[in-house]
């Protein structure tokens, strides 16, 4: 990363920082509840002297503490810039908590309950995004998150199950704390189960709306695929496919009518040895998020969902797009599923996208067949698969699953013969590459 950029990402982290403490202050001027990793911080500020800002500076000072019993010393010594990044992030974040509440909003007092859940979503969408600039940014963590990540380690949990374990504690503890010192719950309301559940999904919709910035941040130029020295980019296929639609019958023949090599669950294996899961984990993992990792999403407030510190599955989409792109830049190809029409859609060389799709009658026939069970369990597992692929689609590409103008070719597989679609598809593919020789 060129140091311009880095001074780029730094300033773009900072103002997220500020950006998600105003956010804080905000929904909790609302006086419906924080967010779960404030709680703790509010409970506290409402029984003792010192501010909200000033007990999330304690609060995340204790975390960096916890951090250094945790690690071991080799990773002490390796990642001692991270821990000491983290204190002056813990001291720009719970400052300006103090100076968005006490200087920038003493004037807001919401006279009813309308006014203060329309406060509390708006500070909600200001959270998610501030959290979706830091993930842009991606250059450091806070307190909490590195927290979660080195029990994680030290627990040899699934990440995402501990953030979500660690989330609902802040939230139990808050709730002692007013119970014991005020002998009532407060700080604690509906409006932190609002922020747990809308800031993840306020979050992922900013970030896909960030692209914006991918030049000022040189992101885009990290996204260009390894070519060697004085060689153009292989041609490429991408095949997205509802189940059952005959997407992956059409690779095939796609592949031995051009002289392409095919990539298809030869994936898995690759993926998983780049991301050192099992093949079985990355089988069952790579077209669905766990229930710990939907909690994960839909809990996160203001984390960082940084590379270095991804739960599984998201690691997973990580190690899938490196394997894809490492793949596109090696030799001519047809890819199915995975993503790919995502993953390669800065692809500089002549490349297809196809998506295939087929009525439900059709693929419930084509079940019943490849699977040999009954009709209504073939439509069921047609609809469920359908579902679990529209999820993950949107989920890691914020865009809609099968919208046309992420694609070259519709291909209704019901309607068109797949000789038919090879020949179609084939004549477009020497287009392409003929185009690309030209140029």
């Amino acid at each position: 990363m060129q140091n311009n950029y880095i001074v780029r990402r730094y300033l773009f982290f900072f103002v997220s920082i500020l950006v998600n403490a105003f956010s804080i202050a905000l929904i909790t001027k609302a006086l419906l509840g924080t967010s779960p990793i404030s709680s703790i911080p509010l409970a506290l500020s409402l029984v003792a002297a010192p501010t909200m800002g000033v007990f999330t500076i304690y609060f995340n000072l204790l975390f960096i503490v916890a951090d250094l019993f945790l690690m071991s010393k080799e990773d002490i010594r390796s990642k001692w810039y991270e821990l000491v990044m983290q204190v002056p992030i813990t001291l720009v974040f719970g400052s300006f908590i103090d100076v968005s509440t006490y200087w920038l909003l003493p004037w807001l007092e919401p006279a009813n309950y309308l006014v203060q859940v329309v406060t509390l979503v708006v500070g909600c969408a200001l959270l998610g995004l501030g959290i979706s600039m830091e993930v842009k940014a991606n250059v450091a963590m806070v307190a909490g998150e590195y927290l979660v990540q080195n029990i994680a380690k030290a627990a040899k949990r699934e990440f995402a199950f501990v953030k979500v374990c660690f989330d609902c504690s802040n939230v139990v503890i808050a709730c002692v704390i007013a119970l014991v010192f005020l002998g009532h719950i407060e700080g604690v309301r509906e409006g932190t189960v609002v922020a747990a559940l809308v800031v993840g999904p306020f979050s992922h919709f900013f970030f896909s709306h960030l692209g914006m910035f991918d030049g000022f941040l040189g992101i885009s130029a990290e996204r260009v695929l390894p070519s060697p020295a004085g060689a153009s980019y292989p041609p490429v296929i991408t095949i997205t496919r509802t189940f059952c639609s005959g997407g992956h019958e059409l690779g095939e023949m796609l592949a031995e009518r051009l002289g392409l090599k095919l990539f298809d669950k030869t994936i898995i294996s690759m993926a998983a040895d780049e991301s050192r899961m099992t093949e079985q984990y990355v089988s069952a993992t790579e077209q669905r998020m766990s229930s710990s990792a939907l909690l994960a999403y839909i809990l996160r407030d203001y984390d960082v969902n940084s590379e270095r510190n991804l739960c599984p599955a998201d690691a997973l989409f990580v190690a899938q797009s490196k394997v894809i792109r490492r793949i596109a830049s090696q030799q001519p190809c047809v890819i199915i599923g995975r993503l790919s029409d995502y993953v390669l859609k800065d692809y500089p060389g002549p490349i297809v996208r196809l998506f295939c799709y087929n009525d439900i009658a059709d693929a419930t026939s084509r079940c019943m067949k490849e699977r040999g069970c009954c009709e209504a369990e073939a439509r069921a597992m047609v609809e469920r698969t359908n579902r679990e692929r529209i999820s993950h689609y949107q989920y890691y590409t914020g865009r809609q699953w099968g919208t046309p103008g992420n694609y070259d070719l519709m291909l209704n597989m019901s309607a068109i013969p797949l000789p038919l679609a090879v020949e179609l598809i084939s004549t477009l593919y020497r287009s392409r590459v003929k185009s690309e020789e030209l140029n």
